[in-house]
């Protein structure tokens, strides 16, 4: 088994992760610097607070506990904020990623998943998106992620490190046990903002009603969050016994708009969804979903998650039973 250093793996996506490292019986280390993450859902994994930027501390922490993989999926991941802030996202997510491989470089460390996205194919030319489409950002989010995605090849070819790139669609859900969910602040998703507008918060605003798509509304592939983690597991397991650097998609290949996103809220909670027009944000393309086929066919990975109700109703039960996020 491996020990994983898993940064940022405090947040959402990164936690559900750890569990998974973990049910497998791997090792794991968490590298997070707890601003957008929770000390809380790391569960019995060894927490090392700190930032990715930091490389020597980076270095010292694989060195500490002899890692042998990395999953890297501490990054700013605000389409909104990274046009209105680019230089923060190129410092963040191409700085903080740099410093990570340089750091395993240093320690010896040749095994590196990293959490990509959709969001490096900008607005699709053709849909579903396969991994050959063409690679065009439209925020700087995207592309900050693509930038490591091409530093990836070079460092591969240059000093034999082997690598995987998931590119995700829309994470979504909780986990299924309500072990660990959801909860940033401000929170940003489409799922847990819905609910807290059911739930009695503000009204949900829905950014743009007049894209070309059947309702108005942005289209999106929602992949559960397990989904996510078990699609890393696997990652981390291939190149573990010899994979070759790859990108793979990860999605359900189901695009469900906003306005049936609140329907399904709706259903699930038996309680009314108030919401409010906005504008459109910058960068938001109106389609976005995938074709996850390669994955299924190198590491043997299909979502569980497919019906948005089921997405949904995960997500509710971590809400409904954690109304305040995470107690620390």
């Amino acid at each position: 088994m491996s020990t994983v250093l898993v940064t940022g793996g405090a947040g959402y996506i990164g936690s559900h992760a750890v569990q998974a490292l973990r049910a497998a019986d791997h090792t794991v280390v968490v590298f997070d610097n707890l601003s957008a993450g929770h000390a809380a859902a790391v569960g019995d994994a060894t927490l090392v607070e700190g930032d990715v930027r930091d490389t020597a501390l980076v270095e010292s922490t694989l060195r500490r506990h002899a890692v042998t993989a990395v999953m890297h999926f501490a990054a700013l991941l605000s389409v909104g904020e990274s046009v209105r802030q680019p230089a923060r996202y190129y410092d963040h997510n191409v700085r903080g990623s740099l410093s990570v491989l340089d750091a395993m470089l240093a320690a010896g460390v040749r095994r590196f998943v990293l959490s990509s996205t959709c969001a490096v194919y900008g607005d699709p030319v053709t849909t579903p998106i396969d991994e050959d489409h063409p690679t065009n950002p439209i925020n700087a989010y995207g592309e900050s992620k693509l930038v490591v995605e091409r530093a990836l090849g070079h460092y591969g070819r240059a000093y034999g490190l082997r690598t995987i790139a998931l590119r995700y669609f829309n994470a979504a859900g909780a986990d299924p046990e309500g072990r660990i969910g959801e909860d940033h602040d401000p929170e940003i998703h489409l799922i847990p903002r819905a609910i807290a507008a059911a739930s009695g918060g503000a009204q949900l605003q829905v950014f743009g009603d007049d894209y070309p798509t059947a309702d108005g509304t942005c289209e999106r592939d929602y992949v559960h969050v397990s989904d996510l983690a078990n699609a890393h597991l696997r990652a981390i397991e291939a190149l573990d016994t010899g994979a070759a650097t790859r990108v793979y998609n990860l999605g359900t290949g189901r695009p469900h708009s906003v306005r049936e996103v609140v329907r399904a809220v709706e259903r699930v909670t038996g309680r009314p969804v108030p919401i409010e027009a906005a504008p459109r944000r910058a960068g938001d393309p109106a389609v976005l979903y995938a074709t996850a086929e390669r994955i299924g066919r190198e590491l043997g990975w299909q979502p569980a998650y497919v019906d948005l109700d089921e997405v949904v109703e995960t997500a509710w039960g971590w809400h409904a039973a954690h109304p305040q996020g995470f107690e620390e």
